[in-house]
């Protein structure tokens, strides 16, 4: 009796549940379990690793127990801890206009820690609908272009979720390629916005539930779904995170401030009280936005009072 082909294919972790991993691989999910020498190294494999797995040749992905094997995980380009998520490309940061109200020194520290991780930010604005409805159209209309002209000035794009125009479509345009999470404070809509983008979210079980013979699990996970040639993580509760940032760094966060620290005196001005900072003098003439430079200072000092971290050396 002939023994069964195994090939060896690439994807993309797509969900973890009890030790077993969803992985996405050329329109398929495939479930499988890591190799037995994963535990020894300590390696926990995360939604959004990129790995290499076996399969059976001729299996079918959807039969009931059906199941791969996890052989490698590749480098990671970033990571975020909490929840764990891994190579995030894009972030759609969202922030509510009203109920919370908008938020410049928010909406700042979450725009630059995706930076830090080296995730693209896209602004994203919501409860439109209900800013017209307190303030009326025309000073309604006067607060988003303020904000749009702002951190569109400063190199990002921004999105408003305007219920009467085409922006929802327009947004999931935008969604082309790579993974992309959602952040933002509680009650801003990120939920609302992902069932939106996602509406196969809310009745999908995912591959993993189905072979565990469970319903839809309760636990807080990470997972990707499938968005035009994207993949979309129901991420709501991510967190801000700027531990492994300097506050020699904290200029390259904010892209307008980057540009104007090159004509800087110091190369190594941090645009406080240093002579010839030209980020001071494009403040001061009203070339950069106070809320910006006001962000990035508080930034500088939360960095600057971060109590040191000291790792313990294991007895042998």
């Amino acid at each position: 009796m002939a023994e069964d082909k195994v090939i060896i294919k690439e994807g993309i972790i797509s969900q973890s549940l009890s030790g077993f991993y969803s992985v996405r691989s050329e329109g398929q999910t495939y479930v499988t379990k890591p190799r037995g020498n994963f535990r020894h190294q300590q390696l926990k494999p995360l939604v959004g690793d990129h790995v290499t797995f076996e399969w059976e040749e001729g299996l079918d992905p959807k039969a009931d127990q059906a199941l791969g094997r996890l052989i490698e995980v590749l480098p990671r380009r970033n990571q975020f801890v909490r929840p764990s998520v891994v190579n995030v490309d894009d972030a759609l940061v969202v922030m509510s206009l009203v109920e919370p109200d908008f938020s410049y020194s928010l909406v700042d520290q979450f725009l630059a820690s995706v930076t830090s991780h080296g995730i693209e930010p896209h602004l994203i604005l919501t409860k439109y609908d209900l800013l017209l409805a307190q303030e009326g159209a025309d000073q309604a209309q006067d607060r988003v272009a303020q904000i749009q002209a702002l951190y569109e000035a400063a190199g990002y794009t921004v999105t408003v979720m305007d219920p009467a125009s085409d922006a929802l479509a327009n947004l999931s345009q935008l969604l082309h390629q790579g993974l992309y999470v959602v952040m933002g404070q509680s009650g801003v809509g990120k939920s609302t916005l992902l069932n939106q983008l996602l509406p196969q979210a809310d009745i999908e079980t995912g591959e993993i539930s189905h072979y565990l013979g469970r319903g839809r699990h309760t636990t807080r996970e990470v997972n990707l779904y499938p968005l035009n040639q994207a993949l979309i993580a129901d991420t709501p509760a991510l967190a801000l995170d700027f531990e492994q940032i300097e506050k020699e760094q904290v200029t390259q966060l904010f892209p307008e401030i980057q540009e104007l620290s090159q004509e800087c005196r110091f190369r190594s001005c941090l645009h406080l009280e240093e002579p010839g900072c030209a980020v001071k003098q494009a403040l001061e003439a009203g070339s950069l936005a106070a809320s910006r430079y006001q962000s990035y200072c508080q930034l500088v000092q939360k960095i600057d009072q971060r109590k040191p971290q000291y790792h313990l050396k294991k007895r042998r």
